[in-house]
């Protein structure tokens, strides 16, 4: 494939663009990253005109895939032209809310923002005002968006800033913990339960390489927080109504958190993000309460119209079934290459979520899991399986970001950007995408 533009513009775009990009995972891929000129249903057509299998998905929010249905885009449409914001409420953000309120079922009241960044931000800012308390509990490798409070490095011993900018006094207010690792999160509850104003955490790992919670893991959380007085956050913004349909993750694995921030999805494509929970809590945002929180562009109507759209849109014509019948194609036939070809890999996704880890502990694939690693004990493989996100770093994580990806792209897939971020199924996919995107897996491993 040709990719002359695509190096052009980037070279371009260093002059312009710290690192020619706006957001950091964008620059992962080697020697450039690919530009995008348009997308089409399932796929993507590059600057060059190469045309690829799109798995990105815009990190996320597609849902429905690049081609919007005509009811979504008419709606988007409408409001455009109808004039951009205005900076008062609207009847969108009423009705939209009563969806998301209807179907989660964590939410009674809801805040609408402007990224997922900004949704878990406000979340602590929210639990901390609430609680009285300061500290927060996080997982290792779990990834709440660009913020001071989450951006923390190390163990509940010793801890520090993950980025320059940021002062060390945050850092002793967040205690990093190992995902599914139920005692060590206990051990913390035990020391500094009446300091803890919350624990914040991804229903599984979708930035880290996808790792399950395994049995049991957040019904402990949920109990150590109802028992300290402490609050219990659910990050959706990346399984918020993909993981679980319109009821999300927690539907899915039944734990009701007290606090659910979302994003994506949620959005239509757009940029968004939300924080929705219990009434007692949520009323302590201002205006009724004293946990400032305020944005010109939250509720913005373009969003609220492509999320409310969408959502409707996916209640009303199968497109879960759609999405997890193909992620589920997806899993058991990668499941089938590697236990032929690569069996010290692991197959890990859910619903319309899927990748493969290049782990390098296990002998055999015989009795993994055919869809996706699902933290079985009775699974052969349940030991070497990945855990937490130290577990997928150890992979061959090199091997995975210069050799196979770059092949598959030159066999017109695209993959995401790096062996930890997640992979997405879209509306827009058809079996013939699957099956194009196997054989391509077959050759690259």
């Amino acid at each position: 494939m040709n990719h002359e533009t695509s190096r052009d513009l980037y070279d371009r775009a260093l002059d312009v663009l710290v690192g020619g990009v706006n957001s950091s995972v964008r620059a992962a891929p080697q020697p450039y990253p690919t530009f995008v000129r348009k997308g089409d249903g399932g796929h993507v057509v590059d600057a060059d005109g190469n045309r690829y299998v799109d798995w990105v998905m815009g990190l996320g929010p597609l849902l429905l895939g690049h081609d919007l249905p005509e009811p979504v885009q008419a709606a988007i449409q409408r409001r455009t032209s109808e004039g951009p914001m205005y900076g008062m409420p609207t009847e969108l953000e009423v009705e939209h809310a009563e969806f998301v309120a209807r179907h989660v079922p964590s939410v009674e009241m809801l805040r609408f923002v402007n990224s997922g960044t900004e949704a878990t931000t406000s979340a602590v800012r929210l639990a901390r005002g609430y609680t009285g308390r300061d500290k927060i509990v996080v997982m290792q490798s779990g990834y709440h968006g660009a913020q001071e409070s989450t951006l923390v490095e190390g163990d509940r011993e010793e801890r520090g800033p993950s980025s320059a900018g940021i002062p060390a006094e945050f850092a002793e207010h967040t205690i990093p913990v190992p995902f599914n690792d139920e005692d060590a999160v206990t051990e913390v509850f035990e020391e500094h339960g009446d300091d803890i104003a919350c624990v914040l955490v991804e229903p599984l790992l979708a930035n880290k390489g996808i790792v399950e919670p395994v049995d049991g893991y957040h019904e402990t959380l949920r109990d150590l927080t109802d028992d300290a007085g402490a609050l219990l956050i659910w990050d959706e913004v990346i399984t918020g109504f993909r993981v679980g349909g319109l009821g999300c993750a927690q539907s899915k694995y039944g734990v009701t958190p007290d606090l659910t921030t979302f994003g994506k999805i949620i959005g239509g494509g757009f940029p968004v993000g939300a924080i929705g929970g219990r009434t007692d809590i949520m009323e302590a945002f201002t205006p009724v309460g004293d946990v400032f929180q305020a944005g010109t562009f939250s509720g913005h109507p373009v969003t609220m119209a492509a999320g409310l759209e969408t959502l409707q849109y996916a209640a009303e014509n199968d497109v879960y079934e759609h999405v997890n019948g193909l992620g589920r194609k997806l899993r058991e036939g990668l499941s089938e290459i590697v236990a032929d070809q690569a069996p010290e890999y692991t197959v890990v996704g859910t619903d319309s979520l899927f990748k493969v880890l290049f782990t390098r502990r296990g002998d055999a694939q015989s009795g993994a899991c055919a869809d996706g690693c699902e933290q079985d004990p009775d699974c052969d493989r349940f030991d070497a399986c990945p855990k937490n996100g130290a577990d997928v770093a150890r992979g061959a994580v090199e091997r995975w970001n210069r050799v196979f990806r770059p092949q598959m792209l030159d066999d017109g897939i695209l993959l995401s950007q790096n062996q930890f971020e997640s992979q997405f199924v879209a509306y827009g996919h058809t079996e013939e995408d699957v099956e194009r995107t196997l054989e391509a897996y077959r050759n690259a491993l």
